[in-house]
Order: C-alpha cells, then sequence, then structure tokens
C-alpha cells in the first residue's frame, strides 16, 4: 500500500507495541473517515506495507512514455501512476489521454494531469474507448477492474503496445475470506495469467511478455483494514463497518495479540503488441461498427 516508489515502513504492533493502544471504535472511526479518491496510498504509511513487484511499473511506464507518440492510460484513477511516470520521463508523447469510469477520480485525474497536457476523458469501464480506430502506439494501465482487451486492440496502431500492471488471481484473499468465507476455485482463478494470455490473443495481440509476482502485504492496525475494504471495494463487495463489525473486531483483536495480519498479492507485468499487419479490429463476432 504505499507508494511503489517509496520505501517500505514498519510499525510495531502487537506485544512488543510501545505506543498507547488505541480502542477499536477509535480506530475503525479513523479508518471510515479517510477519504478514498484515487489511488495515492501514502496515508497507510506506517500502518500497512505491500512488497512491490520487481519490474518497478511505474519507472518502467516512464520509459514507454519516452518512445511513444500517441499515448492512452485507462482506467487511470486519480492519474496518480501517470503523473509520476510523466514526471519521470526523458520526453513525453506528443498526444496524451486516460480514462477514468468513476466521477470523482476523474475529477481529481483532470486536476493532476491537466497541467501535463493529457486530456481525461470521463468513461465508464465497460463502455467502448471513445477514440478512434489506431488512434495510439502505446496504452498503458495499472491494475484495470477488467482489460476490455478488444477495445484495447482497436485503439492501438498496427505496432502498437499494450503495457500494463494487473491484480492476478487470489489477490489478498487472506483478508476477502477472513470476511467471506472460503472462495470457490473460480473465484481464486479469475485472473489468472493464462487467462489473460488468452484474452489478449483473442482480440489480436501477441503477448511479449507476461510476469507474475506473489507479494507480501501486512496490515498493522484495524483502521488500515477498514480504508482499504472502503478504497479497493471490489475485495468485499458492499463492505460496510456496521455489516462487518463482528469480523473487524475479531480481526483487531488477533492483530492486538499476534502483530500484523499478513496477506499476500499477486501482480502481473502484462506487454502485448498488435501485429504490424493487423487491420483495423471491427468488432467481436457477429457485431458491425456503425
Amino acid at each position: 500500500m504505499q507508494d511503489e516508489n517509496r520505501p517500505t515502513e514498519h510499525r510495531p504492533t502487537g506485544p512488543h507495541r510501545t505506543e498507547p493502544r488505541r480502542s477499536f471504535e477509535e480506530l475503525v472511526a479513523e479508518g471510515a473517515a479517510v477519504p478514498t479518491e484515487g489511488w495515492d496510498f501514502s496515508w497507510f504509511q506506517g500502518r500497512a506495507t505491500e512488497a512491490r513487484p520487481s519490474w518497478r511499473y511505474a519507472e518502467s511506464l516512464a520509459g514507454r512514455l519516452a518512445r511513444a507518440c500517441a499515448a492512452l492510460d485507462i482506467q487511470t484513477g486519480g492519474g496518480e501512476v501517470l503523473d509520476f511516470a510523466l514526471g519521470a520521463a526523458a520526453r513525453q508523447p506528443r498526444l496524451l489521454a486516460a480514462t477514468e469510469g468513476w466521477q470523482p477520480n476523474a475529477a481529481r485525474a483532470t486536476a493532476l494531469l491537466r497541467p501535463r497536457g493529457v486530456v481525461v476523458v470521463a468513461a465508464p469501464e465497460d463502455a467502448p474507448l471513445p477514440f478512434a480506430d489506431g488512434a495510439f502506439d502505446l496504452v498503458s494501465s495499472r491494475h484495470p477492474v477488467r482489460p476490455p482487451w478488444h477495445e484495447i486492440a482497436r485503439v492501438l496502431q498496427p505496432g502498437g503496445t499494450y503495457f500494463a500492471q494487473h491484480v492476478g488471481p487470489s489477490s489478498v484473499f487472506e483478508l476477502v475470506e477472513h470476511f467471506l468465507g472460503p472462495q470457490s476455485e473460480e473465484a481464486r482463478a479469475a485472473r489468472h495469467p493464462d487467462r489473460e494470455r488468452a484474452g489478449a490473443q483473442a482480440a489480436g495481440l501477441e503477448v511479449v511478455e507476461l510476469r507474475t509476482e506473489r507479494l507480501r502485504m501486512e496490515f498493522h492496525d484495524i483502521a488500515a483494514v477498514v480504508h482499504f475494504l472502503r478504497k479497493v471495494i471490489w475485495m468485499v463487495p458492499g463492505f460496510t463497518v456496521e455489516a462487518y463489525e463482528d469480523k473487524l473486531r475479531a480481526l483487531h483483536e488477533r492483530i492486538e495479540t499476534e502483530g500484523p495480519f499478513v496477506a499476500h498479492s499477486t501482480r502481473h507485468l502484462v506487454d502485448a503488441r498488435k501485429p504490424t499487419g493487423s487491420v483495423l479490429y471491427e468488432g467481436p463476432p457477429g457485431t458491425a461498427r456503425a
């Protein structure tokens, strides 16, 4: 949960913690009050940690942006990752655009990215991308809810690249299963790399690289858990403090007694290319473009 370009910090908890203990009610109230807009995770500093993938996505994206002419970042959140990458890039593409489906995030991304010349378009995640065929030579995304493979292929120029970091299978399921109980094998395999590869190939993309890493996470207090579940809403759909108070209290007591709650995230690095001989994509079988 730390900013991926900052060092991980650790905060003593459990029986070795020296600071005064705060009550369950105080911690839950704090976690419930923190704004959830954007993908700035700096609030978690000192109270939750997550190891970062070895490929350092934001820095790698900066290199890709420096070589691009027209770039699109989809499901950009609050624009924080794209902003960092553009700031680190040796040069910027001539054309820059981003999409975001949640209005508070779209407004935040617009304010952050407009000074860098990025046009942010409010577009639902499940809607067609509002751009012409073959408009971009680079499409990127960090943690899309679902990658719209056919739309990505459509807006890419022949020879263009999709470069992204995706959430992998069974990510943070230790926490998910604490609240929801054991999950089905289908739920566990929902973001499996084999499915990612198949989706990209079905859209006509060539997968150049697909890497996966499993990374340690630690939650040092229940406020961090509450804020995380409010911010990453697909982990425990419909999460509220009131609905899960008993589960939260049990986890709080466990952290106070045993120390940080440990979970594991999974991440994919996806590097896919649209073949140079590709014709413009005309939609899934049985459909017609207007």
